[in-house]
């Protein structure tokens, strides 16, 4: 049986009104996931100007190095927050493990606005800081997946795709609201002097106040109706011992993540430093070109998500291996040789072409996978062992080879990852047309 199978007679005044209140839904829920990567995404956009004060070094490749070192720590803590909001949201609901984890995001800003530097504290400034990049990482590793959740189980079925493709639009749009920051600190407010000595620490206060007022919006969420339904029926749960009858469904969220998460943190979080550094533009043309295709990135989730609502999700996730496994040497080899912002831009608009093939339905199609009961942890804690593994660490690698000297060698370490994921993509069912969103064991 398909949701499809099972959707209820309505009429048309009935229709529209839920039509709104999915969309309220969804906006008010994708809200909060922008302001958590918001402020996840700031480090990335101000490591430039902060990593001198924390980790003080005559080169500032190291520099970048260690700051990267801290950003890939964090997910160590991803898991533990996957498995513990998870839980929470499978058993005391969606809306409580969004609100908490949002919570737990404002306090890690708070953290790394206050913090002085190693020329103030010594040793324990980038030990405070990494410290505060846990909790983060924390937040983070529950945030996927119960938003990932909340949003496919608000979504209606035939525009599920659609509507869920919204956690990339916000993911996303929350590195470009940290970039929109930096610009005006950069252009408008403040000298470059000024950024290293103490702007950098602005971005953080903001969005630790955006957290706060994010966490009260989230507490008026109402609660899924699969969650209410499963929780009548069969009671709640979200236990490791429920989610163990699910191997292979576990299985396939770590093949179909891995290649899909390296190659969004490198054309995310890495591509700022990769183009100040290899290509080396300067740090005004860098904020620029990261920004358009940001924002390129942006338009192309909800295409691809509906796209995937007409197609099914398995051909997007095939044309995300295949193009990846073949293209993304020959992009990052041209991105490395070229002096000129606007043709570092198509070339990273070019990746984010077939990047959106995974980004905008990856979601959704984990969801799919598991049931009710325990569909938020199964969702969350493999996504969060998978990023932890391929997604934080793909920018410290990336740095290490160019470190010592074959900065190439990652190139063909992120093409192998998204290979070893096209052959889970070839091989799994997809889930639009196999789907798991009505059952509640």
């Amino acid at each position: 049986m398909t949701d499809q199978a099972i959707e209820p007679a309505a009429d048309p005044a009935t229709t529209l009104a839920d039509v709104e209140r999915r969309i309220k839904a969804i906006l008010i829920g994708s809200a909060g996931n922008l302001v958590e990567w918001y402020d996840f995404y700031s480090y990335t956009a101000f490591a430039l100007y902060f990593a001198p004060a924390f980790f003080p070094s005559k080169d500032p490749v190291v520099e970048q190095l260690n700051a990267a070192v801290v950003f890939a720590a964090t997910f160590l803590m991803r898991p533990l927050g996957g498995w513990l909001f998870g839980y929470m949201a499978d058993h005391y609901g969606r809306r409580l493990s969004l609100t908490v984890s949002v919570l737990c995001m404002c306090f890690g800003s708070l953290i790394i606005a206050v913090t002085p530097t190693y020329a103030t504290i010594g040793i324990a400034a980038p030990i405070i800081l990494a410290l505060a990049r846990v909790i983060e990482g924390l937040s983070l590793g529950g945030e996927y997946g119960a938003s990932a959740t909340y949003l496919s189980e608000v979504a209606d079925a035939k525009h599920r795709g659609f509507y869920s493709s919204f956690q990339y639009v916000t993911l996303i749009g929350g590195q470009l609201t940290a970039i929109v920051v930096l610009l005006l600190l950069q252009k408008v407010f403040l000298t470059t002097e000024e950024l290293k000595a103490w702007g950098w620490r602005i971005p953080f206060a903001i969005g630790a106040g955006l957290a706060i007022f994010t966490a009260v919006m989230r507490r008026n969420l109402h609660e899924t109706e699969a969650f209410v339904e499963a929780k009548k029926t069969v009671g709640p749960s979200g236990s490791i011992a429920a989610l163990l009858k699910y191997p292979r469904e576990l299985l396939l969220v770590v093949g179909l993540t891995a290649g899909g998460t390296a190659a969004f943190y490198t054309f995310t979080t890495y591509m700022q430093t990769f183009v100040k550094l290899s290509v080396g533009l300067t740090e005004d043309q860098t904020t620029m070109v990261i920004f358009g295709s940001l924002l390129f990135a942006c338009v192309l989730q909800p295409l691809y998500g509906a796209i995937s609502d007409r197609i099914g999700r398995k051909p997007l996730l095939i044309f995300f291996g295949v193009a990846g496994t073949l293209s993304t040497i020959p992009i990052l080899t041209a991105l490395k040789g070229t002096k000129e912002p606007f043709i570092a831009f198509l070339l990273i608009c070019g990746a984010w072409l077939f990047t959106a093939g995974y980004t905008s339905i990856n979601a959704v199609v984990k969801a799919e996978l598991f049931p009710t009961n325990v569909r938020a942890l199964g969702v969350g804690l493999p996504y969060a062992i998978t990023v932890s593994l391929f997604g934080g660490t793909a920018p410290a690698i990336a740095l290490y080879f160019k470190s010592i000297g074959h900065e190439t060698w990652f190139y063909y370490y992120l093409s192998g990852v998204i290979f070893l994921s096209l052959l889970i993509y070839a091989t799994m069912r997809d889930t639009k047309h196999a789907s798991a969103m009505h059952r509640h064991e």
